[in-house]
């Protein structure tokens, strides 16, 4: 278990990163390019952040580049796109059939994001 312990910290390092470029990417597409939509510019800056976790999952957390970058990205990109879709699920169930909050549903459904990122990375798109 310990020898797991570097990888889990440069993850948590790189989904901090990731979310950082998120975050000044919608400001500046709110703030500079004077985007009309916050949906739109979230959306474009999304893609900055998940394209830095991409890179930064492949070269700096499990630091594998043997798979070529088209299959590695194609599988991290469904393997996101599951995770959207069940993260938007919890969020649909936890608060509009049983009509608890969202805060502690967005809670849950992040930390189910993050462990099957971290796991779904590892074992699937960038396994050894």
């Amino acid at each position: 278990m310990r020898k797991y312990v570097p990888e889990v910290g440069r993850y948590i390092i790189n989904g901090g990163v990731a979310t950082s470029v998120h975050y000044f990417v919608l400001i500046a597409n709110l703030e500079l390019l004077h985007f009309q939509s916050a949906g739109v510019a979230n959306f474009v800056a999304a893609l900055f952040g998940i394209s830095t976790s991409y890179f930064g999952s492949r070269y700096y957390v499990f630091k594998n580049t043997a798979e070529s970058i088209i299959s590695q990205a194609s599988k991290f990109g469904i393997l996101y796109g599951f995770i959207a879709i069940l993260h938007g699920l919890v969020l649909f169930v936890w608060v509009d059939w049983y009509a608890f909050s969202y805060n502690s549903g967005f809670l849950i459904a992040t930390v189910l994001q993050v462990s099957l990122s971290y796991f779904g990375n590892k074992f699937l798109v960038f396994k050894k």
